[in-house]
């Protein structure tokens, strides 16, 4: 099966061919292979606006942006963003100028179906994005679209949302409606964009929308029904449009790389086991099949400690496990930054938490070369003797 890399930094996405094993294949540097596809990346939360406008629904970011308009640092929030459901004509223009030949946008759950869920579709909003994928092939560029980039529609959340396993059906209808509504002019589909993001945040830490905060547990399920509605909509699409579409469906992925920070064992071990929590629980389960065996053990464990009566990650049933291994046509990648890791004592048993069950210390040096956003850093450092 062939894997199609994406390659991501911030709003830029560049693609090409990978997953060829060839000890002999050398990369050049000065110039890129023929089939190696430009493009730049959006979300429709962040650049649509129209909030409100031609029968859109309410998602959670609308929602809770409004309910508390301080959970954004500068009080802003999607309302108009950059306006981009009435300018999308200037916005294609502009990247025909750029000079791309593919552009990544999301679809806006809630502006397809503004309920959430399949018994209301919103014409309006379905014609804008047929409007959309027809303006950008005709300026040559092709539509590679993501089904969700982190913006539940409100019924659905409180349907009980990414935690609840009845998602999976109300993803996979959407999805559904999508691969119907667009595939005969899109030949690149993502079913979702940093799905950690959407978990961790979201339902773990409660740092971003949903707000929900619930440590060590709540991501590990918004992770869990995520990833099997993921496999969903690849076998929809597999069984359904693939013959008559001939596209491809995968995912995006997003993870730092870690760096020991030195070449102890210990920190060695904590550099894998860090990467096992952050990038292996979602890839495995897609490309080996069932989340990573550190993951399973020290979250096992530490859950007995803790007093549940199983562990706090779910398990997948063997049948699962089949039926998600395999579902991708390709894999992308988004790659930010870099960390600095070193092994820590094991913590001490109390409250659950993800950060807790990993183990490890990271950090980024001061001395690496900051960007406009103090998240992305440039690393320089390499490991030092133990």
């Amino acid at each position: 099966m062939k894997v199609l890399l994406l390659l991501c930094a911030s709003c830029f996405l560049a693609t090409s061919y990978a997953g060829y094993r060839d000890d002999d294949y050398v990369i050049n540097t000065k110039y890129f292979p023929d089939d190696f596809l430009f493009g730049v990346a959006t979300a429709s939360y962040q650049v649509e606006g129209a909030w409100n406008e031609d029968g859109k629904g309410e998602n959670i970011w609308d929602y809770l942006t409004h309910l508390n308009p301080a959970v954004i640092k500068d009080r802003s929030n999607g309302d108009i963003a950059c306006d981009s459901y009435h300018k999308y004509k200037e916005d294609v223009a502009l990247l025909k100028d750029l000079g791309v030949n593919h552009y990544r946008f999301s679809l806006s759950w809630s502006r397809i179906l503004p309920k959430g869920f399949a018994y209301q579709i919103n014409e309006l909003g379905v014609q804008y994005y047929k409007n959309l994928i027809k303006e950008l092939k005709d300026n040559g560029i092709e539509p590679l679209i993501t089904i969700f980039h982190w913006d539940t529609p409100l019924p659905v959340h409180e349907a009980g949302g990414w935690t609840s396993e009845f998602v999976i059906d109300y993803y996979a209808d959407y999805a559904r409606l999508c691969f119907e509504l667009f595939g005969d002019q899109v030949k690149y589909w993502l079913t979702f964009n940093e799905p950690k993001q959407t978990c961790e945040q979201g339902y773990g830490s409660g740092e971003k929308a949903p707000f929900i905060q619930s440590h060590g547990i709540g991501e590990y399920l918004c992770t869990h029904n995520l990833l099997r509605a993921h496999a969903k909509a690849w076998h929809i699409y597999d069984e359904e449009f693939r013959a008559s579409q001939n596209g491809n469906v995968g995912i995006t992925l997003d993870t730092p790389w870690f760096e020991p920070n030195t070449t102890s064992e210990a920190d060695l071990a904590a550099s894998e086991r860090i990467l096992q929590f952050m990038f292996g629980w979602y890839a495995n389960p897609i490309f080996n099949g069932d989340y990573p065996d550190i993951m399973k053990t020290r979250v096992a464990e530490r859950s007995k400690q803790e007093g549940f009566s199983s562990s706090r990650l779910p398990e997948f049933t063997q049948e699962e496990i089949d039926y998600i291994n395999g579902t991708f046509d390709f894999l992308g990648l988004n790659h930010y930054s870099s960390y600095m890791i070193s092994d820590m004592p094991e913590p001490e048993i109390g409250a659950p938490s993800w950060e807790n069950d990993t183990a490890v210390l990271y950090w980024q040096d001061p001395s690496w070369t900051p960007s406009a956003s103090d998240w992305i850093v440039v690393s320089s450092t390499a490991p030092t003797e133990k």
